[in-house]
Formats: C-alpha cells, sequence, structure tokens
C-alpha cells in the first residue's frame, strides 16, 4: 500500500480506536459510583481500586479528554462525563480559601496535600478552557482565568522568569516541590513549562484577552531559547534558579511531544518569524528522536536515554501516542517521507503491541519486544486517557488536513 494509502488507513483506525476503544474504557471503568468523581486506580484485569487515592492530573484530563470528545463528536454520553469530571473538580479539588487546585485527595474526596504544583494547575487551565469551547460555560472560563491569575501570581520567579515548580496551600515557598518521586527536586522543570504552555494555547482560543497570548508567546520563547539544549538538540529537563542544567536525562517522548506543542503554540501567537523558529526547533527535536530514539527495527519510541548514556529500550503507553503526533507533524513541515513512515510504523506498534484488544485501553508500558510489563494499572495517578485521546483526535485533523493538500 502506497503512504497515501497508509495514511488514510490511520485516519480510519484512529477514530475507531478512540470511540470504540478509549472512550468506552473509561466511561465503564472510571466514575466512582459510589463516591462520585472518578476512581483513582483500575488494575490490568479491569477491577476498580476503591481505596486509591484520587489525583488532580487524572481528573482535569479526564475533563479534557471528554470536553474534546464532545466538541469533535457530540455524543451525550461524552457530555455526561465531561460535567461529571467539572463538577468533581470545582467541589472537591478546588481551594474555596486560597483559590487553585489541590493535588492529591483521598478516595472520598479530602485533601491529602495541600501544596499546589504549577504544572496541577496548568491541568486545570487546560480541561477547564476544553470544557468551555464545548459547551459555552462561562463558569469554565472564570475558573480558568483564575488559575491563570494564581500562577502568573504566585509561581513566577521574577528574577530569571522561569515558573516554580510548586508553592503551598497558601501560595508561599516550601522546600519540596518536585512533581513525582523520580523527579528532581529542582526550581524549574520542562515538563511543568511545557503544559503551562499546552494551557495557555487553549486558553488563549476562549479568554478574548490580550493577556493569555502574550503569556504564551514568553513561555514558548522561553521554551526555545532555555529549554533545548544548543549541542545536543535534546530537551534539558531541569535547572535550578539560574538556568543551570541540572540533568543530562533525554526523555524521547517529551521531545516529540514539544515539538509539535510548540508549532501549535507559535501558530496561535501568529508571529511568523515565532512559526519559523518553533519548525525549526520541531524538526530538530524530530529529527533527534528518529535518530536515536525511534526502534527502526519494530517501530515505535523508546522511553529515554539516562544520564549514563544506557538507552531504556521499554516503552510507555504516551511516547507511543506522541511519536504519532510528532512525526506527522514533522512530516507537514518538511515533506520527508522517513517522518511519515516513523508515524506509521509507531501506530503499527501500537496496534500490535501496545492496545490491549481484549480487555480495552492501552497497556502503561511494554518491552521493546512489546511484552507488556506485569503488575500496572490500567488507570491510575499518571495513566489517564489524555495522550492516547488527544493523539487520534490530532492524527484525525492531521492527516485530513494532508489529504486536503495532496500530500496523503
Amino acid at each position: 500500500m502506497t503512504t497515501k494509502g497508509r495514511l488514510a488507513a490511520l485516519r480510519v483506525a484512529a477514530e475507531k480506536e478512540l470511540r470504540e476503544g478509549i472512550l468506552p474504557f473509561w466511561a465503564s471503568h472510571a466514575p466512582d459510583r459510589e463516591r462520585g468523581g472518578f476512581v483513582g486506580a483500575v488494575t490490568m484485569d479491569g477491577r476498580p481500586d476503591p481505596d486509591a487515592t484520587k489525583g488532580g492530573v487524572l481528573n482535569t484530563r479526564i475533563l479534557w479528554t471528554y470536553s474534546a470528545a464532545l466538541r469533535r463528536f457530540g455524543d451525550e454520553q461524552y457530555r455526561e462525563l465531561a460535567d461529571r469530571a467539572f463538577e468533581y473538580l470545582l467541589s472537591k479539588f478546588w481551594d474555596e480559601d486560597n483559590s487553585g487546585l489541590f493535588w492529591e485527595l483521598d478516595r472520598d474526596g479530602t485533601p491529602l496535600t495541600g501544596r499546589k504544583q504549577t504544572y496541577g494547575q496548568a491541568f486545570g487551565i487546560y480541561g477547564l478552557a476544553e470544557y468551555c469551547r464545548a459547551t459555552g460555560s462561562t463558569e469554565a472560563l472564570d475558573r480558568a482565568i483564575r488559575l491563570f491569575e494564581d500562577i502568573e501570581g504566585h509561581t513566577v520567579d521574577p528574577v530569571s522568569g522561569g515558573y516554580w515548580e510548586a508553592r503551598g496551600r497558601d501560595w508561599q515557598p516550601i522546600e519540596e516541590i518536585r512533581l513525582s518521586a523520580r523527579d528532581l527536586n529542582a526550581p524549574f522543570s520542562m515538563n511543568t513549562h511545557i503544559h503551562v504552555m499546552e494551557a495557555y494555547s487553549t486558553l488563549s482560543l476562549v479568554w478574548d484577552d490580550p493577556r493569555p497570548r502574550a503569556r504564551l508567546q514568553a513561555v514558548l520563547e522561553m521554551l526555545l531559547d532555555r529549554f533545548i539544549d544548543p549541542g545536543t538538540g535534546h530537551l534539558v529537563l531541569f535547572f535550578d534558579q539560574q538556568w543551570q542544567s541540572l540533568s543530562s536525562i533525554v526523555s524521547y517522548g517529551h521531545d516529540i511531544e514539544t515539538s509539535w506543542l510548540l508549532c501549535e503554540a507559535a501558530e496561535l501567537v501568529g508571529d511568523p518569524a515565532l512559526i519559523s523558529r518553533a519548525e525549526a526547533a520541531a524538526t530538530r527535536l524530530a529529527d533527534g528522536v528518529l535518530a536515536e530514539g525511534y526502534d527502526g527495527e519494530r517501530g515505535g519510541v523508546y522511553n529515554d536515554r539516562l544520564g549514563d548514556g544506557r538507552l531504556n529500550t521499554d516503552k510507555d503507553w504516551w511516547p507511543q501516542a506522541e511519536g504519532v503526533v510528532g512525526f506527522l507533524n514533522a512530516y507537514r513541515i518538511t515533506g520527508v517521507a522517513e517522518f511519515a513512515e516513523a508515524a506509521l510504523r509507531t501506530w503499527d506498534f501500537i496496534d500490535a503491541c501496545v492496545i490491549d484488544h481484549v480487555g480495552g485501553e492501552w497497556y502503561t508500558r511494554v518491552s521493546r519486544e512489546g511484552v507488556p510489563e506485569a503488575g500496572l494499572s490500567k488507570v491510575d495517578f499518571w495513566k489517564c486517557p489524555y495522550h492516547n485521546t488527544r493523539a487520534m483526535l490530532e492524527t484525525i485533523e492531521r492527516i485530513q488536513q494532508l489529504q486536503e493538500s495532496g500530500r496523503a
């Protein structure tokens, strides 16, 4: 089959997987029928863990997922699940005393930690703004604006301009600010900054005010200037307050994800020179992943290269999802056939090894050969429907655009 034919087939397969696989799984397995909201964990064989804690990131990503699906397809069930996520976010995760979103709740909805992770506030904006796009909710927009003001008012370092990882419940400085146990306790992270950019991209679509677009441009330029290593072409994961790198790990999933998010942000800002810079950076990031982090034999994107140079050839679900979109974006920019091939073969690996065609959803992690890792969950604090839902939606739209231009 020709590349055009394979891309057309991928467009059909992406919508089928989204509407018959991902979205039905979360609709049937994730709602917490007893306590409200969504359960914090579901085992690999589909059993909910009623005692699992509930993460703000999971709830806001579910909100984004069903809001985006509703906006695209208009299914009433998607509206019901988006409403459920929205209502639980405001009733349980919102800090009525200090504003902002709590990071984690117990199973009954009581806050377990008061700290305000900037990453979590960004995903709140992302989910709320998308819900506003889908439903027209003015309350969702008002809350998204308040989170924007919280981030800008409390988490921007006045000296360096970077976004601090976290603040306390009252927005005062705290010592422990790391995003997770595997992250460094560093002032600035790539992960937080790319998702602030992503959140502001969506907010700028629903809030008719110059501020979100101005701050979107600022964080985009910060990523281009600070976070992409000019020597290696890879993202730097952690910095101190003086913008000195604190890590030499290369995260191939974040490289390929950031590549297309940069282009999305630049197009929303609308500056031709910035679009050109973003596309050049995106191409270099995608080139680096293709050369070092892509499995040319089996397809798929490796997780990372460790600080000692060892390659981690495991393949988590989310770098595979981002790989399809990032390589399609690089193909759009360059017309280089190798990028289209990488997107198609990454999808082939996902379809063959990452999607659980029997139990539903995607395995959290598989080996290079495609064997699922035992003991991991289908749903947990970080395992969510956002990466794969977004990838399917982006794939459908991007291939449609390529078809309309005659390139697919």
